[in-house]
């Protein structure tokens, strides 16, 4: 039955659906690490600004840990954009050597750092999308959650924009004076590229088209492009809301039942559902390296 949905979805016209997407950012920039981190904050805060769209940032504490990288968060609540949580160590809960109880404690730790700013707002971002590898940090993160009165923040559309941007910042060290619009169509192909997956991966298993959260990075890479990446979707006829909108549809209120736990939440429906071909990890450098390596990068 879902290998039938499956080909009717794929025949059925673009038009007939509705697509939804809003854009939030992990981690942060760190000014101690890249000189330039006030400039790409700035701008990604520009673009935005400019295009009217609003998004999320979730940092992370250890990322942020100074005066200037906390200016640097706040300036995002002052534009009007949501503030939430990525722990404050960046620890994947999907290793064996990350507890639930250290786990716990390192995202308390980093709602004490942002909690008081404009925008915040009580939602985790797991790091690396990781949820669990055992039933039991699984569920008990969850539990620990709904006490706290934590709200999960999954995303829809995982992509791999950390690896774009570190080949980005290499080729444009050695290239200083190339046209980094070869860069950028590559990276605009690889984001047109995972949305349409991911859009097509919703039709089969929830049979419908959701409001999609894709997961981005601060970065220089988005710094860069970020304009571009939003007039992609627009000429393609996406409606582009903020993600407190977007989590707002059922889909995220969806616990899947799998282990390890994590990915796109779109993706572990999809596994859940024993949907045949699925990768894993859903998303990483080894799909990415011959792609760019074929473009000259």
């Amino acid at each position: 039955m879902l290998r039938v949905l499956l080909i009717f979805f794929l025949i059925l016209p673009s038009w007939a659906w509705a697509q939804t997407i809003s854009f939030t950012f992990d981690d942060g920039m760190d000014p101690g690490a890249h000189l330039q981190a006030r400039a790409w904050n700035d701008k990604l805060l520009a673009a935005l600004a400019a295009a009217d769209v609003k998004a999320m940032l979730f940092p992370a504490g250890k990322i942020v840990a100074s005066a200037e990288g906390m200016r640097l968060v706040e300036d995002w609540g002052k534009h009007g954009h949501a503030i939430g949580n990525h722990t404050y160590a960046h620890k994947s809960l999907g290793s064996s050597t990350t507890s639930l109880e250290n786990f716990t404690a390192d995202v308390l730790l980093a709602e004490e750092m942002f909690k008081n700013l404009p925008g915040w707002t009580s939602r985790l971002r797991f790091p690396f999308l990781k949820e669990g590898d055992t039933q039991v940090k699984r569920d008990g993160m969850r539990l620990w959650m709904v006490e706290r009165a934590y709200l999960p923040a999954p995303v829809s559309i995982d992509t791999s924009d950390w690896y774009y941007n570190n080949r980005f910042a290499a080729w444009r060290n050695a290239h200083p004076a190339a046209d980094p619009e070869r860069f950028r169509d590559a990276y605009l192909e690889h984001l047109r590229d995972r949305a349409n997956y991911y859009e097509r991966l919703a039709r089969s298993v929830l049979g419908r088209s959701p409001k999609h959260v894709m997961l981005l990075h601060t970065n220089q890479l988005n710094a860069t492009f970020f304009p571009e990446v939003v007039a992609l979707f627009r000429r393609a006829g996406w409606t582009i809301v903020s993600p407190l909108e977007a989590f707002a549809d059922p889909l995220y209120r969806e616990t899947p039942a799998v282990l390890p736990a994590g990915e796109s939440i779109i993706w572990a429906l999809a596994k859940q559902a024993n949907y045949p071909g699925l990768r894993y990890p859903a998303e990483n450098d080894v799909y990415e390296e011959p792609l760019l390596r074929a473009r000259g990068f």
